[in-house]
């Protein structure tokens, strides 16, 4: 669970969309990122994450919202002196639904396998 109390403030105004992308991408090491490696094997923690919000739907006493997130991971080796797998950064991109409950701005985060 996170916390998004700005974006719960910002819910029904015209600024929700910017304030909740500023917040996630602020909790970006809550996020699950790791599980969503598809082209490295670590995320970069230092890294920008950049968010998109692809839905928002309100179901009673929670805001469910799906969210693009691009950021950023890497292969690493083994680490030998002779190893000639160079470390670059690769781009990733999932895709994380989120929670929001009303009250309390707790913030189930799942990630969309689908």
């Amino acid at each position: 669970m996170i916390q998004l109390d700005k974006a719960l403030r910002a819910w029904g105004t015209p600024g929700f969309e910017a304030i909740l992308k500023q917040e996630l991408a602020q909790q970006a090491g809550q996020l699950p990122l790791q599980q969503g490696l598809s082209a490295g094997n670590y995320v970069v923690a230092d890294a920008p994450v950049t968010v998109a919000i692809i839905s928002i739907v309100e179901l009673g006493n929670v805001i469910r919202v799906k969210a693009g997130i691009f950021y950023q991971s890497v292969i690493t080796g083994c680490g030998c002196a002779d190893d000639p797998t160079p470390i670059s950064e690769n781009n990733e991109y999932c895709e994380v639904r989120l929670d929001i409950d009303k009250a309390s701005a707790a913030t189930a985060v799942a990630l969309v396998t689908e």
